[in-house]
Parts: C-alpha cells; sequence; structure tokens
C-alpha cells in the first residue's frame, strides 16, 4: 500500500506540472499515455488467444493531433469510422473470417482509442483556463473516486458490488466513490470561481453542471473500472503491465479516466 500510496502521489504531481504545459505538448503526452494503454488491451486479448487486427487503431492515433489541430474535433468521427472500416475488410478477406475476432479488434477502438481521441480534443480547447478546469474534471472526478471507493471499502466492506467481474469491490465502496466524485467536481467548481475571471467563468459549467459531471462521472468512471476488470478476468491477468509500481498498467489507470473523457468531450461539444 505504501508503494501504491507513493507511486500515486508522483503521479499527480506530474499531472499537475504537465497541466500548464501548451495545449499541443499535452494533447501529444495524452495520446503517448492513450497509445501505451491500447497496446496494454490489445496485447491483454492477444494472450486470451484473439486474432485482433490492430493497426488501424495507430494509424488512427498517429494522425488525431495533427487532424484536430487543423480541422477540429470533428475528425474524431471520420478517424474512427475508416479505422472500423479497415479492419472490417481486413478481416473479411481472411482464409477463416471470424466475426469474433472483428468484435475483439473494435473493442479497444471504441473503449481506449475514442476515448483517449476525446482526451486529446479537450487537451486541444484553445483557451488555456477552460482546457485546465476540463482537464482536471476528467481525472480528478474518477481518481478521487477511486481512492474513496478504495478506502472506505476496505474499511467497511460489506456486500459486493460485482462479485462476477470484480470480487474486491463492495457497495459501500461504490457509494463512497461517488461522494468522492462529487466532492472532487464541487472543488474544482470552488477554485475555478476564485481563479478564473469573469470572462473565462462564462465559459465555464454553472455550479449544476459540476454537481452532474461529478456524479455522471463517478458512475461512467466505475463502469470504466468494471470493464478493465472483466478484460483483465477474460485473458487471465491481475494487471494490464507493471509499468507503474503498485498500480500496474497504464490502462489500470486510465480506465475511469477515459470514460470520464468521454463526458467531458460531450459537454465541450454540446455545451460551450
Amino acid at each position: 500500500m505504501k508503494q501504491r500510496i507513493i507511486t500515486g502521489l508522483l503521479l499527480v504531481a506530474l499531472l499537475a506540472a504537465l497541466l500548464w504545459a501548451p495545449g499541443w505538448f499535452v494533447a501529444l503526452v495524452m495520446l503517448i499515455c492513450v497509445g501505451f494503454a491500447t497496446w496494454e488491451e490489445y496485447h491483454a486479448l492477444g494472450l486470451a488467444g484473439h486474432r485482433a487486427v490492430s493497426w488501424p487503431a495507430w494509424v488512427v492515433l498517429g494522425g488525431s493531433v495533427p487532424l484536430t489541430l487543423a480541422f477540429g474535433a470533428s475528425m474524431i468521427v471520420p478517424l474512427m469510422a475508416i479505422a472500423l472500416l479497415i479492419m472490417a475488410v481486413q478481416i473479411l478477406w481472411r482464409e477463416k473470417p471470424d466475426l469474433i475476432d472483428l468484435a475483439i479488434s473494435v473493442m479497444p477502438i471504441l473503449t481506449v482509442v475514442l476515448p483517449g481521441l476525446c482526451l486529446v480534443a479537450i487537451s486541444l480547447t484553445g483557451q488555456k483556463a477552460v482546457e485546465v478546469v476540463l482537464l482536471c474534471l476528467v481525472f480528478a472526478v474518477p481518481l478521487l473516486g477511486d481512492t474513496m471507493a478504495l478506502f472506505i471499502g476496505s474499511a467497511v466492506g460489506g456486500k459486493k458490488l460485482c462479485p462476477a467481474v470484480s470480487p474486491h469491490k463492495t457497495v459501500a465502496g461504490a457509494i463512497a466513490g461517488l461522494g468522492g466524485s462529487l466532492l472532487a467536481a464541487m472543488i474544482i467548481c470552488g477554485i475555478a470561481q476564485i481563479a478564473c475571471n469573469a470572462e473565462t467563468l462564462a465559459k465555464l459549467p454553472s455550479w449544476w453542471i459540476y454537481l452532474i459531471l461529478g456524479l455522471a462521472g463517478g458512475c461512467v468512471g466505475q463502469v470504466g473500472d468494471l470493464f478493465a476488470s472483466l478484460v483483465k478476468r477474460h485473458s487471465g491477468i491481475k494487471d494490464f503491465s507493471n509499468l507503474f509500481p503498485g498500480h500496474g498498467g497504464m490502462l489500470d489507470r486510465l480506465d475511469s479516466v477515459l470514460f470520464m473523457a468521454v463526458l467531458v468531450f460531450c459537454y465541450r461539444t454540446f455545451m460551450i
């Protein structure tokens, strides 16, 4: 547990420093992290015996930053469509086409690459203060929720949340996690109210939007965590890799964050 806490604090410090870098640099770092997470999921699925087509995912990730800078976040849809079409064509022309292989090829695109592109788009918002607040929501809401769920769930115990997927998660931990996610959103709301000028505040969520993002983000973050657990259970592994001591791999750290990124991206697209 000590190693886990130390590694977690170092990651938080690095993230806090990164948020103030230029948007293109933040997007590039996020892209590298999503690339690690994508490889980890494809690798895990390969260990389970699946023959996935993964190279279109790398083409999409490689083109996402320049294309988003040039044409905006609207490029996400055609990029995803092209990747899915290429995967379908390649598997259809195999000697023994398998629908399961197509589904497995597509799954990391939908659960890692698409949320990763949402994260890249948020990093390229173009208004630094707005970008920082939105990225803080993306990371703080699920991470504080995870932390509260871990400590309170371990201390209280009780009824299991989803024992077939993750035998250690409890209902008490899930409720505490929602409380932590809501707290994180409202803390960010308070800091934004103090630190941002009126022009920036006009482009940021109202307090009740923070409330919704906190609660909804807590829910989708826990779903993302459970989904990652399901993939690991299917593949017969404990962690996606050993990249972070005490925390596992990149996807072990980003599973809930990626699902939250989609939620914040939708807010950014339709509300700002």
